[in-house]
């Protein structure tokens, strides 16, 4: 009888995405703790070095003009973070990032071309909602090409898809190159600026565009939150346990590829963000669960990018290199993952 009985002092446990109260309460504290540092370093950009009183109508005047930056911030977080976790979760590799599919190259080859074709005003000219909107859909139809084709048929591999998708990518951005070496100083000049990932880039007509794409498509993808834990099994597992995998691939590649596309036309390249916030993300949520890892991956990118702007603008007034110095991190940390892994 009493090797029956319970110990009811003993911690209680539950399967589950956390196990312990413990668990419960560090996600919690580090998710409280990030939505605190999203809201100092976005009202921090607001006000810091605003002249005018705080709440005075002169002080949302100029609030109101840097809400554009802080708005864009808020796109790429969303984007990037949502993206890179998901297209993780679906090639099973928490190394490559949807970057490797040349989304970054695509944007180079137009912006290159536009210049080398077309002049100075060449990029003027692709500056607006419709232009915008076509860099999204040629991206995405990009995309879509590249997976219809490589994961249908007899070999549909999609380690194959992959490989394709950096051949591409060095294609591009090998023909960039040899448009931008034949261009004359003061055009190279003037492409090099839109060439790095930034979100002065950003210009508000296009969030009408933008953020509908980037919120259904996210809602979407957190939507398919208990699919991806069952895609982060393995194809074998997941088949067995009922889904369609080359369908769900499918879809969350397409979103992806949407997320991606509107973040890249919308800034620039930013290569080895997703990768940098996703990693950090994996390390404070410590859970599979997508439902609860979506929330932090875009808060730490929110915090990542809005932190390097406030502290790169407002201590050494040097704000255009913030995307130079997230790259450089993230490409560290990513060699520091590779070297300790030993593998792709």
């Amino acid at each position: 009888m009493a090797e029956a009985m319970v110990d009811l002092s003993a911690p209680r446990r539950h399967s589950g995405p956390l196990c312990t109260p413990r668990a419960r309460r560090r996600y919690w504290l580090i998710l409280t703790l990030l939505i605190v540092l999203a809201a100092v370093f976005g009202f921090g950009l607001l006000a810091w070095n605003n002249p005018m009183p705080v709440g005075s109508d002169g002080f949302w005047r100029i609030a109101e003009r840097r809400m554009n930056a802080l708005i864009a911030m808020a796109i790429v977080a969303w984007c990037q973070g949502i993206a890179t976790v998901s297209f993780q979760t679906v090639v099973n590799n928490r190394i490559i990032t949807p970057s490797i599919m040349g989304f970054e190259s695509l944007y180079r080859a137009v912006q290159t071309s536009a210049v080398y074709f077309l002049g100075v005003a060449g990029l003027v000219s692709l500056r607006g909602v419709t232009q915008f909107s076509i860099q999204v859909v040629i991206m995405v139809l990009l995309a879509l090409g590249l997976y219809g084709w490589l994961l249908s048929g007899r070999y549909a591999n999609l380690q194959v898809m992959l490989l394709v998708g950096i051949v591409i990518g060095g294609g591009l951005g090998s023909v960039s190159t040899f448009m931008q070496r034949l261009l004359t100083p003061s055009e190279f000049d003037v492409l090099s600026a839109r060439l790095f990932g930034n979100v002065s880039n950003a210009d508000a007509s296009y969030y009408p565009v933008a953020i509908p794409l980037c919120v259904v498509a996210g809602i979407l993808l957190w939507l398919k939150s208990t699919r991806l834990n069952v895609l982060a099994l393995g194809k074998e597992t997941a088949t067995n346990l009922g889904l369609n995998h080359r369908r769900e691939l499918m879809q969350v590649l397409f979103l992806v590829s949407i997320l991606m596309a509107v973040s890249t036309a919308l800034v620039g390249p930013m290569t080895f963000l997703g990768f940098l916030v996703a990693t950090l993300t994996y390390q404070l949520a410590d859970t599979y669960d997508h439902r609860r890892i979506f929330p932090m991956v875009i808060l730490v990118a929110f915090v990542v990018l809005s932190g390097a702007y406030f502290v790169m603008r407002n201590i050494f007034s040097a704000q255009g290199v913030v995307s130079i110095i997230i790259e450089l991190v993230g490409g560290t940390l990513f060699l520091i993952v590779i070297l300790r892994k030993g593998r792709l």
